[in-house]
């Protein structure tokens, strides 16, 4: 009961204040016509802005692509095109090269406690003497003095077989030492 005596007032305080009046002539159809416009273009926003994103990704993924094909086709032509400018220069290199990776193998192959420092140093020095070899690859294909960078290029394979000779010898040694120390 109590419950029925708090609800009646106030539902009796705003009468009066409620909207009675009846709506003028066509204002259904003046509604109607504003919501189906407004669905109109709703629908169209939406339509157009759905293309956009699948447009971005294709033309994000053709970019990376085209990036991804053009930085491995530069990654070979640097040896292409130092044979283009001396062929010579490439059968040289080839036959350096072999040469250079037969001692590394024959070196570490000597693998000792005895040799271990000695192997990591000369290992150490090839690796910046093939840094400097591929430095004037790129003096070579900038347009530097082609002469003097060949001569220097070839150089630099002497050097590191020199080097490798060098320490196959100074293992030889090492191991001698070692074989008088024990007998």
């Amino acid at each position: 009961m109590m419950e029925k005596d708090n609800l009646t007032p106030m539902f009796d305080k705003p009468q009066g204040f409620f909207d009675t009046e009846v709506p003028k002539e066509g204002h259904e159809f003046r509604f109607l016509e504003k919501l189906n416009t407004d669905t109109k273009t709703a629908s169209t926003k939406k339509y157009k802005r759905n293309w956009l994103k699948p447009i971005s990704i294709a033309a994000s993924i053709a970019f990376i692509c085209i990036a991804g094909i053009s930085f491995f086709n530069n990654a070979a032509s640097v040896e292409e095109q130092v044979a283009e400018i001396s062929p010579e220069a490439s059968k040289t290199e080839l036959y350096f090269t072999s040469l250079i990776e037969e001692q590394i193998q024959l070196m570490q192959g000597e693998n000792t406690p005895e040799t271990k420092q000695i192997i990591e140093d000369t290992m150490l020095q090839l690796k910046k003497l093939e840094a400097n070899y591929k430095k004037m690859e790129q003096d070579l294909l900038n347009g530097g003095n082609s002469k003097l960078i060949l001569s220097a290029m070839i150089t630099n394979f002497q050097t590191r077989i020199d080097l490798l000779q060098d320490v196959l010898n100074q293992i030889e040694t090492i191991k001698k030492y070692k074989h008088e120390n024990i007998i």
